[in-house]
């Protein structure tokens, strides 16, 4: 009988361009491949239902802990893009405890959309936020891709199987 066993992320480090930011952010949530629907109402059916028309666009924030010059310069800057790494370790439990830890890496291609001057209160330590907007993101768990869409290419794979070959081929992009 194969025992159960179980994943867990519970921590990450940001990578800006290649340059580590290690223990300067506080959170990053890198945020949802989310389907546009629309709905659909046809005659004879019995009900409304809903179709995929596209991809929504991708948004994320970090959150950092104080300000740092070196990202700064990344995050003041909305007319360049940043290569936005995050890379974390998924723990593999079973009944035997800690198994194998093996390596989640999400890479992206954001434009940070605000800059935080900052909002400060005594004895309270400040926090920034730099909301981004995404292009390009990759996933890769333990060496297998998991997705990867380009918006901009009109790409678009999950598991390795491009979803757009068709579409990409009607459209005379192919």
């Amino acid at each position: 009988m194969a025992g159960f066993s179980a994943h867990r992320i519970a921590n990450a480090s940001v990578y800006l361009d290649g340059n580590s930011f290690f223990g300067r952010c506080e959170e990053i949530d890198l945020g949802s491949v989310k389907t546009v629907m629309s709905d659909f109402q046809g005659l004879g059916l019995v009900g409304l239902i809903e179709l995929p028309d596209g991809i929504d666009k991708l948004e994320g924030k970090i959150v950092w802990n104080s300000l740092y010059y070196d990202a700064a310069k990344k995050l003041a800057t909305p007319m360049k893009s940043v290569q936005l790494q995050c890379r974390s370790s998924v723990q593999v439990v079973n009944s035997s405890g800690l198994v194998d830890e093996i390596p989640l890496v999400t890479m992206m291609t954001v434009t940070f959309k605000e800059y935080a001057l900052g909002n400060y209160k005594p004895r309270d330590p400040s926090k920034f936020e730099s909301p981004f907007s995404a292009t390009y993101v990759r996933q890769i768990l333990n060496g297998e891709e998991i997705m990867l869409l380009d918006y901009l290419s009109n790409i678009f794979k999950v598991g390795g199987v491009d979803q757009l070959s068709k579409y990409r081929k009607n459209i005379g992009q192919a």
